[in-house]
């Protein structure tokens, strides 16, 4: 299923191999700002650069099923900040088509 091609992908710091598994039509929708990122929107470096510096830790999928992912992890950014992420990716064609995260800041130790 998708979710494992993800967490390999992102344990290698393969964003080849990761930009493989969103639809050409994908969409991150960001509810911070309301802001539409697509798929052309970042490059291959710039999201192997994201991988290299944001900690992915207790990562579990939820649910997955032919038309829908849900995730959760603890993210661990450059800035300091910690947070627990749950993503729901809605698929198309058996890619992440629609993907919207919901964040919860942690106190850091």
């Amino acid at each position: 299923m998708l979710y494992e091609k993800f967490k390999k992908a992102w344990e290698r710091n393969d964003a080849e191999a990761e930009f493989e598994l969103y639809h050409d039509d994908w969409e991150f929708k960001f509810h911070s700002n309301g802001k539409i990122m697509r798929k052309g929107d970042i490059s291959i470096e710039e999201r192997r650069e994201m991988m290299q510096s944001v900690k992915q830790s207790n990562l579990r999928c939820l649910y997955e099923n032919e038309d829908i992912l849900v995730t959760h992890m603890i993210g661990e950014f450059p800035n300091g900040t910690k947070d627990a992420l749950m993503m729901v990716i809605l698929k198309k064609d058996g890619l992440a088509w629609r993907t919207e995260t919901g964040s919860t800041p942690l106190k850091s130790k």
